[in-house]
């Protein structure tokens, strides 16, 4: 019984951590949320070739090129 609640209750989280990440306002606490849902759960991903998360690794700035500065980055 104890485990089926508890399958029941991590179901439920990981179905409004989705609707919460799907929703537009979402804010960056919501995402963080789901990101460590995630990380607790030992879920994680590699970038396919096409994927949104390949789109997202190539905006990155490449950090281990020598010619790299630093200073360019900016603060928030």
């Amino acid at each position: 019984m104890f485990l089926l609640k508890c399958q029941l209750l991590h179901k439920t989280l990981a179905e409004n951590l989705l609707a919460r990440v799907k929703d537009p306002e979402a804010k960056s606490s919501d995402l963080n949320v789901a990101r460590q849902f995630l990380k607790d759960n030992g879920i994680d991903a590699l970038p396919a070739e096409g994927s949104p998360l390949s789109d997202l690794v190539r905006t990155l700035p490449d950090f281990s090129d020598a010619d790299f500065d630093v200073s360019e980055l900016k603060a928030h």
